[in-house]
């Protein structure tokens, strides 16, 4: 349950209580696959000893948390074993909370006094990057922001009718130019468009191809200094939307994406279609990036400002 909107706006109880309820649908999945794991690791066991922890280490590196942030859990937790001398099998599940949560990284609200706020979404094709920026502009629009969407991804004629698409089901402008159109001419357009209306939030889309990192690297590279131009410190977020169901392959998405530009949030998608939720824990820890969004459904509504402390609690909900 996020307690908090975009721009840091406490919700209502109502909304507060869907949501959780979101979360807790979401994760269903991965919590069944993680806590049955840990249940049959500490089984017949009375104190966390060393085969209790191979165990745990087993586990976690099989719920894709990765093997770097699996060492780091399994050291903390027989650091914490070592200074309190004795700590039962029914003690973990609360130490696995508070390490995990100590581990990962509170997202950063939106500056209200920005504006326009500029946002760079990248990421691969067929992540749901299209989608979270059309639920994104949802969510601004439902706190009463104006947002304009930019349709910078012009390799592929696809990329931009379905931004088109979500723009007129949000009721939001767009600016396009079609397919093969320079990225950089069609941000800069979008980001004076948006600075001229008095816009409050401006969502660029990128293309989301991989196979030239040079080439990506450089086509981020130029997009974000034509946007300055306009907004001399644009983009005030470069977003990288990753799938959670592929697992281990949505890290190395993270550690291309993040050689090729300065991302600052994670959105984490499709996560109540997977069991490999245990990979935000890894992907946060890893690149020392906050998660911000988190897409626990396929409604427009389904588009979360992660809360780490709500996100651990739904995993190990039982």
């Amino acid at each position: 349950m996020a307690l908090f909107g975009l721009f840091g706006k406490k919700k209502g109880a109502a909304e507060q209580a869907a949501e959780k309820q979101a979360l807790d649908s979401g994760l269903q999945r991965s919590r069944e696959g993680f806590l049955g794991k840990i249940t049959r690791a500490i089984a017949g066991k009375s104190t966390v000893d060393d085969e209790v922890l191979d165990q745990l280490e087993e586990v976690l590196v099989g719920s894709d948390v990765g093997v770097d942030t699996t060492l780091r859990i399994i050291r903390r937790i027989e650091e914490r074993v070592k200074r309190d001398k004795y700590v039962g099998t029914g003690e973990l599940n609360a130490l696995l909370r508070e390490e995990i949560a100590a581990l990962m990284k509170d997202p950063v609200p939106v500056d209200p006094a920005i504006k326009p706020y500029v946002i760079m979404v990248v990421g691969v094709n067929g992540v749901g990057k299209t989608t979270t920026i059309g639920k994104l502009a949802h969510a601004f629009k439902k706190e009463g922001k104006s947002v304009v969407l930019g349709a910078a991804d012009t390799f592929r004629a696809a990329a931009v009718d379905q931004l088109r698409i979500w723009s007129e089901r949000v009721g939001v402008a767009l600016v396009q130019q079609g397919m093969n159109a320079d990225p950089a001419a069609v941000a800069f357009d979008a980001v004076e468009s948006a600075k001229a209306k008095g816009a409050d939030v401006v969502i660029i889309d990128t293309a989301g191809r991989l196979h030239n990192k040079v080439g990506l690297m450089n086509e981020l590279t130029k997009v974000r200094n034509v946007m300055r131009k306009v907004v001399p410190d644009a983009p005030h977020e470069v977003l990288l939307v990753l799938d959670a169901s592929t697992g281990q392959n949505a890290i190395e998405q993270a550690r291309e994406f993040t050689k090729a530009t300065d991302v600052t949030a994670l959105a984490l998608t499709k996560i109540d279609g997977t069991a490999k939720g245990g990979v935000a824990i890894g992907i946060s820890d890893q690149f020392s990036i906050p998660i911000k969004y988190l897409g626990v459904g396929e409604g427009i509504d389904h588009l979360q400002v992660f809360d780490k402390r709500a996100f651990v609690e739904a995993l190990f909900k039982g």
